[in-house]
């Protein structure tokens, strides 16, 4: 099984980096390094975590890391990470 970030996940963690980075660059890649941390242990043990609240599917997932929320989808060969929220709104997008 391998991870796969998608475009989405991708530019909600460069933007939230970059507002991190502002205040302290040390956070910024503090964060960023325990996030892609959280997302690789995703490969160890993909149920670990909660069913998502944003989708009835038992196969996309929502780990909390630090009050922000991951969510992944468990397919066949791939981990997919789909999004990185923080108390703004989401909409799935297929």
């Amino acid at each position: 099984m391998k991870l796969r970030f998608e475009k989405e996940f991708v530019l909600s963690l460069q933007r939230k980096i970059q507002f991190i980075a502002l205040d302290s660059l040390a956070s910024a890649k503090a964060f960023q390094k325990g996030i892609l941390e959280s997302c690789e242990a995703l490969l160890e043990m993909p149920y670990k975590y909660r069913q998502s609240l944003y989708h009835d599917d038992k196969n996309i997932r929502d780990l909390i890391y630090k009050g922000y929320t991951i969510i992944y989808a468990i397919e066949e060969e791939f981990i997919s990470v789909l999004a990185l929220i923080n108390q703004e709104s989401y909409t799935f997008k297929a």
